[in-house]
């Protein structure tokens, strides 16, 4: 079972696998433009960050598990 922190950690790191790719200038135009394209929408680690915050703090006292964490184990 994926624990919120190793959840968050992995959208972290997408969005820098993004990051990357839509600035390898060895990679074709198309790769890049779609890399941008994704990461328009995609949530920064601020924000990945703050929902994990805003989910622990409305799933404490309750039987649900947040999502996403607050931080990460790295």
């Amino acid at each position: 079972m994926t624990m919120p922190s190793e959840r968050t950690r992995a959208v972290i790191h997408a969005g820098e696998f993004l990051q990357a790719l839509s600035q390898d200038a060895s990679l074709p135009e198309s790769v890049r433009r779609q890399a941008r394209g994704l990461l328009r929408h995609y949530p920064s680690r601020e924000e990945t960050l703050h929902a994990g915050q805003v989910e622990e703090q409305l799933t404490e006292g309750t039987l649900f598990q947040p999502t996403f964490s607050s931080s990460i184990d790295e």
